[in-house]
């Protein structure tokens, strides 16, 4: 019964540490992650990079520029 009970809890922690809150890493950790998202997450990843894309500085409007390829590929 503790086994099971074990391999249940840790199945659920590992789907709670599956999910990642985009929310919360500044604009440069997201830059620095374009072209290296999981596919499952690449929705909210990109949905997360739009609302942050009218707030962006000219320099990092550039990086995104430059590295949006390597997800388009």
């Amino acid at each position: 019964m503790r086994k099971i009970l074990f391999v249940l809890f840790f199945i659920v922690s590992l789907a709670i540490a599956a999910k990642v809150d985009y929310s919360s890493m500044s604009t440069q950790e997201l830059l620095a992650m374009i072209g290296y998202v999981p596919t499952k997450n690449i929705t909210t990843f990109n949905q997360e990079i739009d609302k942050r894309l009218a707030t962006m500085s000219v320099k990092e409007k550039k990086i995104y520029k430059k590295n949006i390829r390597k997800m388009q590929k």
